[in-house]
């Protein structure tokens, strides 16, 4: 029998899991106890990986967070049953299923972390904090810290994901409420606001303190700018720095006929790794990054052709991958379960294209970049395949599932959610 807690009973209702992901204590090895689905949890792994789908039919779950207990928590895009946008899963009889489920949270959004005993959520224009008992649960679920207020937040790229240092700060991204900042958005030959007066808030990475209650915009520091949308980030303890992937631009083709071919409209640009320190410049709007020249290119609202090149005081990605494929996840792995070409290196979760016609779409996968001396070696791999439930996405219809929120369980397992239809899945390495 499920049980419910705070009244989830939607989502309970919906709740299906599968019966052959046992669970595992913390403190013994994951493949003494686990055993993968049948058929893979439907998804295509590297040798010696197994999965399984913890839970099915959650509704839009971003991102995730494990704590050291287990206990999972997602953040719902939107509102779930009740008004609650946060749901903790919880296996109370050992049998592997998630017969308890927590409701809390009366707003949506995406961002989601677990730091220093306390869970941190977002909602468009808000930051939380719930402070966590020893078994991981939340103390009081009716009254957070209210830590951050008043953000800005538009009719596009409103949520606000977030990530956490070890000094006690915390970073949020606020996207821009634009394609590319033009005096009347995503119309054909509009030219670009010059300067581009939103990123004085919004359109970068602001930095805020951790246990602070009630901070606004003038409480905090705009850690980097010209970042469109950020919506998978991480702090990689082993370097101590902020790492981000950006959301490229979209309609060039649409927008500048005269300039772009629709195939170039499908091949740029890139969507980018950004290593960051303070102050940084990425320089959106008035560049975007050329995956095929390697270079960064001035955009055409800013009187690009395609080729002119622009952005000297702008930084340069750490990676760029294909277009359009919207990465939604990033973590840095640092676990001892997966084999040790994993360690330090940074899993992203895309979560699949839209606007790729007339060529195929692309994404719907979580891939896999090794870091060599603190960087990336440039070089990446599909890592878990088979979501999207198609051999080849034409369109969007059809889908099945796109990978969004990831998270590194207590055992070193990889998480991966769908806001597709909600299923949570878990990775792991059965090889021994």
């Amino acid at each position: 029998m499920i049980k419910t807690l705070y009244g989830l009973s939607m989502v309970v209702s919906l709740l299906s899991l599968a019966p052959s992901c046992s669970p595992v204590p913390p403190k013994v090895a994951l493949q003494e106890k686990v055993v993968a689905d049948a058929d893979g949890a439907g998804l295509t792994l590297p040798p010696g990986f197994g999965a399984c789908k913890v839970a099915e039919n959650l509704g839009g779950t971003r991102h995730i967070a494990v704590t050291s207990t287990g206990l999972i928590y997602l953040k719902i895009m939107g509102k779930v049953a009740d008004g609650k946008g946060i749901i903790r899963l919880k296996d109370t009889n050992g049998d592997g299923k998630s017969d308890e489920v927590a409701g809390l949270g009366n707003y949506g959004g995406t961002g989601l972390a677990i730091k220093n005993g306390y869970l941190y959520a977002s909602s468009d224009e808000e930051v939380f904090r719930y402070k966590l008992d020893n078994k991981g649960e939340v103390v009081n679920t009716i009254q957070p810290d209210k830590i951050i207020t008043g953000l800005k937040s538009e009719n596009q790229h409103a949520s606000k994901s977030i990530t956490l240092d070890n000094d006690g700060n915390i970073y949020v991204n606020i996207g821009a409420y634009s394609n590319s900042c033009q005096e009347q958005d995503r119309t054909p030959g509009s030219k670009g606001r010059m300067p581009c007066s939103m990123l004085d808030s919004a359109g970068g990475i602001w930095q805020f303190r951790a246990d602070k209650l009630n901070q606004t915009y003038a409480n905090g520091v705009r850690y980097a700018t010209g970042l469109r949308n950020v919506v998978g980030l991480d702090w990689n303890t082993q370097l101590n720095q902020l790492f981000v992937m950006m959301h490229g631009r979209d309609d060039l083709y649409r927008l500048f006929p005269e300039i772009y071919t629709e195939q170039e409209n499908a091949e740029l640009p890139a969507e980018t790794m950004y290593a960051l320190k303070k102050g940084d410049d990425a320089g959106w709007p008035y560049i975007y990054y050329d995956p095929m020249l390697n270079k960064k290119i001035v955009s055409p609202e800013y009187g690009g052709d395609g080729k002119k090149e622009g952005g000297k005081d702008a930084i340069d990605p750490v990676m760029a991958f294909p277009a359009h494929m919207a990465p939604n996840g990033l973590l840095f792995y640092t676990g001892d379960l997966f084999p040790a070409k994993y360690k330090n290196g940074a899993f992203i979760a895309f979560h699949g294209s839209w606007n790729r016609a007339p060529l195929p779409q692309k994404g719907y996968f979580v891939v896999f970049v090794p870091f060599e001396n603190g960087k990336p070696t440039g070089k990446w791999e599909v890592f878990a395949d088979g979501f999207s439930g198609m051999k080849e996405v034409n369109g969007f219809n059809g889908v099945q599932h796109r990978p969004c929120g990831l998270a590194q369980g207590p055992d070193g397992s990889l998480f991966v959610t769908d806001d597709q239809r909600g299923t949570v899945y878990r990775i792991f390495y059965t090889k021994k």
